[in-house]
């Protein structure tokens, strides 16, 4: 008995070759129903925009004093992870002059070391995500340890400030003067 599903296709439903009609059939008649609800209901919905920078900072600056303080920051999770390296003068808050300052830093770094063809601290990341057990965003000597004794081996030399952890910056550091002895040896 055919099972029609659009005018222009009768189908039997015992046929494998139907069943691929059928299939082309349904997602054709999706695709259209999609695009009318694209052309004729999305213009008359209003589609939230995202926030600019300045809406972000004006809802995060809850005493709209025109700087972050630590706990401000924790509204915008990317800034309050890099909170210490943002906040250039120490005073516990952020501006948006510190801001455009880090950011453009990381950008210039981004083309420095697209420029030297060296991959965005990949090796790093990859190393904190599987060593950081309790993901403080360091490493410790003991989460070191289990993964790569070797450098473990290293822990005082690469921990600058004596913290008994290994910060990204630390991390990075290491790697740098590891890549500058390299290249004065050849």
């Amino acid at each position: 008995m055919p099972i029609p599903l659009r005018s222009d296709v009768n189908v039997h439903s015992r046929c494998a070759l139907c069943s691929n009609e059928i299939y082309i059939a349904m997602k054709s008649a999706l695709l259209e129903a999609v695009l009318l609800a694209v052309v004729f209901v999305a213009p008359n919905h209003a589609i939230a925009a995202r926030p600019t920078q300045a809406q972000t900072w004006t809802r995060a600056d809850a005493n709209a004093d025109g700087a972050l303080s630590r706990e401000e920051v924790r509204r915008l999770p990317k800034l309050a992870r890099h909170f210490d390296r943002i906040d250039l003068d120490g005073d516990g808050f952020i501006s948006g002059r510190e801001v455009r300052v880090w950011r453009e830093a990381a950008r210039a770094e981004r083309r420095n070391a697209a420029q030297k063809g060296v991959k965005d601290s990949k090796g790093i990341e990859e190393l904190l995500r599987i060593a950081d057990r309790d993901g403080d965003g360091a490493i410790n000597r003991a989460e070191l340890s289990r993964v790569s004794p070797r450098i473990a081996r290293r822990f005082d030399l690469i921990d600058v400030d004596g913290d008994g952890s290994l910060g990204r910056d630390e991390l990075e550091r290491w790697l740098a003067s590891l890549r500058i002895a390299r290249r004065s040896t050849k």
